[in-house]
C-alpha cells in the first residue's frame, strides 16, 4: 500500500502538466488603431487624353511609338503642310515688303516730306499683313499634334499615309504619375469626410497591390438617387504599376487612436456580451473568463473598451477547450494579424 502511495505521488506533477491546455494567446498592448469604411474606385490618369486631327489632311510623320513616354512639347504628329508652307512663305515676303515701305515712309514723314495720312496707310497695310502672317502661323499649328504634357501615349490607331477627319483618334495620352482614384460612399459618413484623410486602396488585379493615398477633394453635392456623394483620392505612382481604369477596393481610415486591440478569435460571445479567457500569470497559468466591453473592428481584430489593460494576456486559439480556472500551457505567442498557420508552424519549430 505504501509502494502504491509512493508510485502515485511521484507521477502526481507529470498528471498535472498533462492536465493544462495547450493555447495560443496574445499580450494586449496599446496599438495604433482608426476607424474604417470600405467602397470600390476607378482609378484615373492625374490628366488624360484622346489625340485626335483638328483637320482634314494626310498624316505625313508619326514621331512617337506604342507605349513610348514623351514630354510636354514633344511632337507627336505631323500633317501634309507643304500648300500651308508655300503660303505662310508668300505672305511672310508681302510682310517683310510692307514692313521696308511703312519705315521709308516713317523716315520721311519724320522729316516733313511725306503726309501723315501716307504714314498711317502704310502702317495700316503692314498690321494687316502681319495679321494675315500670324493667322497663317495658328492655322499651321493644326497641322502638327504636340504633346500638352508629360505622360505615356497608348495603342496608336493610324499609320503614316492616312488621311483623318476632324475627330478621328489617333492614341491616348495618360499623365500617371499620380493617379486619382474616384469612388463614392454613403452621404451619412460625410461628416467623417475631409480633405487629406488617408486612405488604403488594394488592386486585385495586380496581386492585391496595396497603395496609400490622401483624399485630396469631396464632391459639391449629394446623387438624390443613390444618396451617395463623390470622393476622389490622390495616390502617388512613382513605378507606374497603377494604370487608368483598375477597379480597387477602398478603405478610409478616420480617427485614428491609440487604443488596446485584440484578435478577434479571441472573443467569446454570449447573447450581447463578449467575453475573453484572461490568462492569469503564474507558474501553472490559469484562465479567467473575462468580461470587456468592444469598440471598433477591422478585419481580423477589434478594439477593447474595458476589462482589460495593457500587458494582460489572452487566449486566442483554443477557447472552445478551456473553462474558467483551466490550467493552461502557452504553446506560441500571437502578434497581431498573424494567422493560425503561423503559430502551427512556430509550434513545430519548438519541437
Amino acid at each position: 500500500m505504501r509502494l502504491a502511495i509512493l508510485i502515485f505521488c511521484s507521477i502526481l506533477p507529470h498528471l498535472s502538466q498533462a492536465a493544462a491546455t495547450g493555447v495560443y494567446a496574445q499580450t494586449v498592448a496599446l496599438t495604433e488603431f482608426a476607424d474604417t469604411l470600405e467602397a470600390l474606385g476607378t482609378l484615373r490618369a492625374n490628366e488624360s487624353i484622346d489625340l485626335s486631327a483638328n483637320v482634314t489632311e494626310r498624316i505625313t510623320a508619326l514621331h512617337f511609338n506604342d507605349g513610348e513616354r514623351v514630354k510636354a512639347g514633344q511632337k507627336l504628329v505631323s500633317f501634309n503642310a507643304a500648300e500651308e508652307i508655300a503660303q505662310r512663305q508668300e505672305q511672310f515676303l508681302v510682310v517683310d515688303e510692307a514692313s521696308r515701305q511703312y519705315e521709308r515712309v516713317k523716315t520721311l514723314a519724320k522729316d516733313g516730306l511725306a503726309p501723315q495720312s501716307q504714314l498711317d496707310e502704310k502702317r495700316r497695310e503692314f498690321l494687316a499683313a502681319q495679321a494675315r502672317l500670324d493667322g497663317l502661323d495658328a492655322k499651321m499649328q493644326d497641322l502638327f499634334i504636340i504633346a500638352p504634357f508629360n505622360g505615356k501615349v497608348g495603342i496608336r490607331n493610324v499609320s503614316v499615309g492616312a488621311l483623318l477627319t476632324p475627330g478621328d483618334i489617333i492614341t491616348s495620352l495618360d499623365d500617371d504619375e499620380l493617379m486619382k482614384l474616384d469612388f463614392s460612399v454613403p452621404s451619412t459618413y460625410l461628416p467623417a469626410l475631409n480633405e487629406g484623410l488617408r486612405i488604403q486602396a488594394t488592386a486585385k488585379a495586380l496581386n492585391n497591390l496595396v497603395v496609400e493615398g490622401t483624399i485630396a477633394s469631396i464632391d459639391s453635392r449629394v446623387d438624390p438617387i443613390t444618396r451617395s456623394i463623390r470622393v476622389r483620392a490622390i495616390i502617388e505612382n512613382p513605378d507606374h504599376r497603377l494604370r487608368p481604369g483598375l477597379l480597387m477596393s477602398v478603405r478610409l481610415f478616420k480617427d485614428s487612436r491609440q487604443t488596446l486591440v485584440i484578435a478577434e478569435d479571441a472573443l467569446i460571445p454570449e447573447g450581447r456580451q463578449h467575453y475573453v479567457m484572461k490568462i492569469a500569470p503564474g507558474s501553472p497559468s490559469t484562465v479567467s473568463k473575462t468580461l470587456v466591453t468592444v469598440g471598433s473592428r477591422i478585419p481580423g481584430a477589434v478594439e477593447i473598451l474595458t476589462g482589460l489593460a495593457a500587458g494582460d494576456r489572452v487566449v486566442t486559439h483554443g477557447t472552445v477547450k478551456v473553462r474558467h480556472g483551466s490550467e493552461v500551457e502557452v504553446l506560441a505567442e500571437q502578434a497581431l494579424g498573424e494567422r493560425l498557420p503561423s503559430l502551427l508552424n512556430k509550434t513545430a519549430g519548438q519541437k
